[in-house]
């Protein structure tokens, strides 16, 4: 099973669909309630020793769309890297 190579495409797809819906799951939380998101912000940054300079604006639907669209780009574009590594390493038999 680990000798396996793995589609590009299909790794690609199922990254960048996989980010794409947590960033419209955070879309969707700003929409409907964003001050839970700007206590869970300020909530969260302390917790990793950063102050939090950030705030929650006012929701934007073309903003939300881009922010989707870019996600899923990203997350595409990061999952056919990782399948071509993977596919590299397996041609090479890294062990």
């Amino acid at each position: 099973m680990a000798d396996q190579k793995i589609s590009k495409n299909r790794a690609a797809l199922a990254v960048g669909i996989f980010v794409a819906i947590l960033h419209a799951l955070w879309a969707i939380i700003v929409a409907i309630a964003p001050n839970a998101m700007q206590s869970y912000l300020n909530w969260i940054f302390p917790m990793h020793f950063i102050g939090n300079v950030f705030t929650i604006l006012p929701f934007n639907l073309l903003n939300a769309l881009v922010l989707i669209i870019m996600a899923f780009v990203g997350g595409y574009v990061f999952g056919w890297v990782f399948a071509l590594i993977w596919d590299w390493l397996v041609k090479k038999k890294v062990k």
